[in-house]
């Protein structure tokens, strides 16, 4: 594996083998873990921009691009989630990166599903967004997937406002407007195979069988009003897996970014607190109580 840094070491490009990975890196503090992201199909590294710059400068946060992505070049091959998972594993290897957090969203949050599973002690705790646990999942409104097939909403930006109501919810209907800024983040633009290989991917995953194996503290973020999923999937997600948390908030599926300021410091606070913090902030998900905390207390103590 070989690493070429550019633009001051915080982009770098990644090689594993044949395949060339390309990874962004925001330093932080040495006495915190690291946190890795995994972004949503179809989408770069850039995409979550607002939330890092929001996120506790503390963690150091490592993105990268999947193959076909931004960045990165399509494989030769149809890769799975638990290839994929093998491939951010060696790349984080070569980093130098021995522990780490990860986040993912929508279909991120798969493929941090599976990194988890794939790695407990590697990986010290799990943020999932938005995301659900696969094929078997509580499904959105068919004319949503359908929608989800294209690239046309990161291609042509009337069509992005016009869809992204009804396709990411939350602020989005009433500011459609933000949309074409946000999707600019995408696929490369000639290159349909990246789009394609993300698709195939999950066709026949599901974390079902496994959640309740995922050791991990766990924070389950999901809108109240998300078209592509259905904020009863973070429900099920959280009694399944064993130290899990709610976070439910009032936005959409895109709120890590129309609401960065809101939810980063919430996701700072789990990844930062003590694991008795943690308990005391989060568990009021379970008894009812969801939505975003008024008042925060960030411990800098590293839970091991």
């Amino acid at each position: 594996m070989t690493a070429v840094p550019t633009d001051e070491n915080r982009i770098q490009q990644v090689t594993i083998g044949r395949q060339r990975i390309r990874v962004a890196i925001r330093p932080g503090s040495a006495e915190c873990t690291p946190l890795v992201i995994a972004n949503g199909i179809g989408a770069s590294l850039e995409l979550l921009q607002p939330f890092v710059d929001a996120l506790d400068p503390a963690i150091e946060v490592i993105r990268f691009d999947v193959p076909g992505v931004g960045g990165s070049p399509p494989g030769s091959y149809l890769y799975t989630l638990a290839g994929l998972a093998r491939l951010l594993g060696m790349a984080l290897t070569g980093l130098g990166y021995r522990h780490v957090d990860i986040l993912g969203i929508s279909r991120g949050g798969q493929l941090a599903q599976q990194f988890a599973v794939q790695n407990p002690r590697r990986c010290r705790r799990l943020v999932l967004v938005s995301t659900t646990t696969g094929t078997l999942m509580i499904p959105a409104d068919p004319r949503v997937l359908a929608a989800l097939l294209t690239q046309r909403r990161y291609r042509d930006p009337d069509y992005a406002a016009a869809v992204a109501g009804k396709l990411y919810g939350g602020s989005l209907r009433t500011d459609p407007g933000q949309a074409p800024g946000i999707l600019q983040h995408q696929v490369r633009p000639d290159n349909r195979t990246g789009y394609t290989y993300q698709l195939l991917a999950g066709a026949s995953w599901t974390s079902l069988p496994f959640l309740p194996l995922i050791r991990q503290r766990t924070l389950v973020v999901a809108g109240r009003d998300d078209p592509i999923i259905p904020v009863a999937n973070a429900h099920l997600m959280a009694a399944l897996i064993p130290r899990a948390q709610k976070l439910i908030h009032d936005d959409g599926h895109l709120a890590l970014v129309t609401r960065a300021t809101q939810l980063a410091p919430e996701i700072s606070d789990f990844l930062l607190s003590s694991t008795t913090s943690i308990e005391s902030k989060f568990d009021r998900g379970r008894r009812g109580h969801n939505g975003l905390a008024h008042h925060r207390k960030v411990a800098h103590e590293r839970s091991r």
